[in-house]
């Protein structure tokens, strides 16, 4: 991720676009759901949107066939949850194949499944689990961006080793020197993209509280200072 157009062997291509295809699909329908429901969303589907693009089009060479950067999608399934991310993802990844030549049409449903899917499943339930148990927004979030990209990674690992397994040792001969060098940028970025991630949440906190607290990504007790009445008050209006 991305994998390059054609980089796949068709038979690869299919396979990951059709595993793909589901989660897109039920993405899709969770956004009209989300829009539908919470109408003063729009503007932070967007920002969300646009956030993934900008992120993952830092473009760093890896290994031959691939690049390696953010992905930006912790943001979105943080405040929307891993179905939409699914959605606004792989749109992020098809105007980055068309616009910017970053990965390609062939092998969008392999990208989408690393960055779009399963990424932010897997930073989700970490996410999840760790806001259960009482950890606090920022901390927990920082967790969902730096484990959904390194996941990101460890799949599009899994996806080139299973289309070129090595001549010698097979699938994991070949995964184990796709993750080494994957792990050599991936580990840094992972850590750089949390830390910008959390710094965006704390900006929304304070421009977007209601917002985030009507989709449920806020407690009561985590708004910022006065927050709390204004809604409070708009509510009794």
């Amino acid at each position: 991720m991305h994998i390059a157009e054609g980089f796949l062997p068709p038979v690869h291509a299919v396979a990951w676009t059709i595993a793909a295809a589901p989660f897109v699909v039920y993405g899709a329908r969770q956004v009209v759901v989300t829009v539908k429901t919470h109408p003063s969303s729009g503007p932070l589907l967007a920002a969300v949107g646009a956030f993934s693009f900008v992120m993952s089009a830092i473009k760093l060479p890896s290994v031959t066939g691939s690049s390696s950067h953010p992905t930006g999608t912790g943001l979105g399934t943080a405040i929307f949850k891993p179905p939409v991310m699914a959605f606004l993802g792989t749109i992020v990844l098809l105007f980055q194949a068309l616009l910017l030549a970053h990965g390609g049409i062939t092998t969008l449903g392999a990208n989408a499944f690393s960055m779009a899917i399963a990424g932010p499943w897997a930073g989700f339930a970490v996410f999840f689990f760790l806001r259960r148990v009482g950890v606090g927004v920022l901390p927990a979030v920082f967790a969902l961006a730096f484990v959904a990209d390194l996941v990101t990674y460890i799949v599009t690992s899994i996806q080139l080793a299973l289309a070129f397994p090595s001549s010698v040792g097979g699938f994991w001969e070949s995964l184990a020197e796709f993750m080494g060098v994957f792990a050599i940028t991936q580990v840094p970025l992972a850590i750089v993209e949390g830390l910008i991630t959390v710094v965006v949440v704390r900006v929304l906190m304070q421009v977007a509280s209601s917002e985030l607290l009507s989709l449920g990504f806020l407690k009561n007790k985590e708004m910022p200072a006065g927050d709390e009445h204004r809604i409070g008050d708009r509510e009794g209006v």
